[in-house]
């Protein structure tokens, strides 16, 4: 698979336009619909049923489907990723409700004359209870108009999950289909090159001075339907297509010194101007990095799911040290043209770095230390705290009390992901964290799986005899059997789980005015800071920018990371407090350099998540064999505990096979037989018969020169047809990173 990486100085168009219709199309090797169907018609007999879209269910989803199982994937929620999900502002301020208020189905199914004899039930938990102690605090300006919404928001038209509703509910378009394609603008234009998202059909009015960029959908803003109709078609997928292909070496990256100007005029300092822009924040509930070297990068590449999405260099990595934040030197160029280390300093650091790339190797260096912790060791290398400082909080990135070996392999799973996409080793999805599972969601939606949003399983039945769940029975009342089941944490009733001990998360969300370490420059950064006191874990800080697609400009999104020992506002507070200011009114009416150099809250919210990461199995009381339970997120930087859970458990479900194989090239696609053109595969083997069926319609009552969103579709051209026929091969293992240049697997 090839993947052309955008200009940083164009708009680059995103995964839900360019990869979620064109790959889709030729993704799939069978051609049918695969929609998500009337709540009261979903198929009898199925492979698979997996309850919840977090990460780990979304990938097993994928795999399983990608190898022809069928598979049933339904979420209670109206959005997807669960404790992975992203949020526009107002949908956060919804999800805070919900926590609060802990919403849920009161439909009274009847679902007990389901159950026959020799048959036993599980009933399902209807509430998530893995989050707690949320608390919200707003420090911007909140003395302006009452009635303030967001720009472009539709009028809230949610409905109740009543069954009785069901038959007024409206049809779902897929995503694929809903998103429009991201235009360039013009140099002059002022504003930011992505507008908001929004989930509705309808294009927004812009103004003639610029080109409608692309309007993506929120999670947060999915109907609220229990009817939806998702419909993946290839060719409907395909009729979608309508992109302005931007060349990475005909973009001029340099900026205007205005549009410099203006941007550092935008500035966000009350409540209604977070509110107004709300659509224009990707707020992640989980807080990651990819490895570039990492498990969940070596899948996207290997599946071609990466296809779906784009990322973003993280640009420096950055330390706090007496009382000052500085950035740390990684790759060797940085270390030598580092001025905050001595010349002594410098080889001391590259030898140990070097040492560490081949530890295995010498393994009289460490054995005898391999019970003492990674601290101590640091010391017996005759490093100097400065060094010990950097390599043990910056590099390693692991905990004070972490052992030897743990810290040597840290560290060098650290410089191995070095030089493959940047300077440093991790990258970002655009969008945020919670694009991931949709990624793979898609996926299994293009080879055949079936998806059901809003809606809720009451009961596993299990059979008396052999122990096995057999089936599962939704809120319609409607008895579903499958061969397997796939259950994310959060659904396992209480008296199953009562022996379980968790583990909790702190978790804090900060909207900031500035940077914590000012740049000429837009930077995504990572700080950890070390434990305030003995006992206490270290934090770690992640600042997004607004280049990253998470939040507007004049305002940086902070994520704080931490294990729990207390509330999430006890373990944050005093480093949120330590790196950074309040907002104050008054400050407004001085310049940049009479306010305080701290950056400052505009708005906090803090909150524990469940970790239950580290529950074994075995754990949980009375589940069936064929039950697979799948954790949330864990504290740790990276995916390879979700990556590695999700492989085991498609695994034990299908034996002997591979996990998410790559899809395969167009030439080698043969239908099976729907549609296929008489004398050829059926996906065609000229130029011109992509252009013809690129523009068929299948809806036969719109116009042909148009999709479902009443666009006019642009066919492909030869041009085009190569470059999709690049994407798809496999052997060229490329990633889209958001960078300005195109990055091969192995560049080092």
């Amino acid at each position: 698979m090839r993947i052309r990486v955008m200009s940083s100085g164009a708009d680059t168009t995103s995964m839900d336009n360019i990869a979620g219709q064109k790959g889709c199309r030729h993704f799939r090797a069978r051609r049918h619909v695969c929609c998500v169907k009337m709540a009261d018609a979903l198929p009898e007999e199925l492979d698979v049923v997996i309850l919840g879209t977090g990460l780990q269910e979304s990938i097993i989803a994928a795999a399983c489907s990608r190898i022809g199982q069928r598979v049933l994937h339904v979420d209670r929620r109206n959005y997807y990723g669960g404790t992975w999900a992203s949020f526009s502002f107002s949908g956060l301020l919804s999800w805070i409700k919900e926590c609060k208020e802990h919403t849920t189905d009161t439909t009274e199914a009847n679902w007990k004359d389901k159950i026959l004899e020799g048959e036993d039930v599980i009933q399902l938990g209807l509430v998530d209870k893995s989050i707690e102690n949320l608390e919200v605090f707003c420090y911007a300006s909140t003395t302006t108009e009452e009635d303030v919404t967001e720009v472009g928001a539709l009028e809230n038209k949610q409905s109740n999950m009543d069954s009785n509703t069901g038959a007024a509910n409206a049809v779902m378009k897929n995503q694929d289909e809903r998103n429009q394609t991201q235009k360039i603008l013009s140099s002059g234009d002022a504003e930011s090159p992505l507008e908001n998202k929004d989930s509705s059909h309808s294009k927004e009015e812009v103004s003639a001075e610029k080109i409608e960029s692309e309007d993506k959908p929120c999670s947060c803003n999915i109907p609220s339907s229990v009817a939806t109709e998702i419909s993946l078609d290839t060719q409907e997928i395909a009729d979608g297509i309508a992109t302005i292909e931007v060349e990475t070496g005909n973009v001029d990256q340099s900026i205007d010194a205005s549009d410099q100007q203006v941007k550092k005029e935008e500035k966000i300092t009350t409540y209604s101007q977070i509110v107004k822009n709300g659509r224009k924040f990707n707020i992640d509930l989980t807080s990651k990095f990819l490895y570039s070297c990492g498990s969940l990068v070596n899948l996207l590449i290997k599946s071609n799911v990466s296809r779906y999405a784009e990322f973003k260099n993280i640009t420096r990595i950055l330390t706090f040290q007496g009382g000052k934040v500085e950035q740390v030197p990684c790759s060797r160029a940085d270390v030598f043209a580092s001025k905050q280390l001595t010349m002594v300093e410098k080889r001391m650091l590259m030898k140990f770095l070097t040492f560490c790339l081949e530890y295995e190797q010498h393994p009289d260096e460490y054995l005898d230390f391999q019970d003492s912790r990674f601290s101590d060791y640091l010391k017996t290398k005759k490093l100097t705290p400065n060094l010990q400082h950097f390599i043990l909080h910056s590099i390693a990135m692991v905990s004070e009390i972490a052992l030897t070996t743990e810290g040597l392999k840290a560290t060098q799973h650290f410089l191995q992901c070095l030089g493959r996409y940047g300077n440093t080793p991790f990258l970002f999805p655009l969008y945020g964290v919670g694009e991931i599972p949709q990624c793979f969601c898609r996926m299994s939606a293009v080879f055949g799986g079936t998806y059901c949003l809003r809606h809720l399983v009451k009961c596993l039945v299990v059979d008396r005899e052999t122990s096995r769940c057999k089936a599962v029975v939704d809120s319609n009342g409607h008895r579903i059997s499958c061969q397997y089941f796939v259950v994310n944490n959060s659904y396992l009733p209480e008296e199953h789980a009562k022996n379980v001990q968790y583990r909790y998360i702190s978790r804090g969300v900060l909207i900031t005015n500035s940077s914590i370490l000012k740049s000429t420059s837009e930077q995504i950064s990572i700080l950890t800071v070390p434990a305030v006191e003995k006992g206490q874990p270290s934090i770690r800080i992640i600042e997004l920018c607004p280049s990253s697609n998470t939040c507007p400009q004049g305002t940086y999104l902070v994520h704080l990371t931490c294990p729990s020992n207390g509330t999430a506002k006890e373990d944050l507070e005093p480093v949120v407090s330590t790196l950074y200011a309040q907002y104050s009114e008054n400050d407004a009416d001085f310049s940049d350099h009479e306010v305080n150099e701290k950056p400052q809250v505009l708005w906090a919210l803090y909150f524990n998540v469940r970790d239950t990461s580290a529950v074994d199995r075995s754990t949980y009381e009375g589940l069936p064999s064929n039950v697979f339970v799948c954790c949330g997120p864990d504290v740790a930087l990276g995916f390879e505990q979700s990556v590695k859970q999700a492989e085991d458990i498609f695994h034990q479900v299908c034996p002997g096979e591979e996990f998410c194989p790559a899809a395969p090239n167009p030439e080698d696609i043969i239908y099976d037989g729907d549609g296929a053109q008489p004398g050829s595969s059926g996906f065609g083997t000229s130029a011109e018969s992509e252009a013809v069926q690129a523009k068929e319609n299948t809806n036969p009552e719109s116009d042909p020169t148009k999709d479902g969103n009443n666009e006019v579709v642009e066919p492909l051209d030869n041009s085009e047809v190569g470059r999709q026929s690049q994407m798809a091969n496999s052997d060229a293992e490329d990633l889209k990173c958001n960078n300005g240049m195109e990055i091969p697997k192995d560049t080092e």
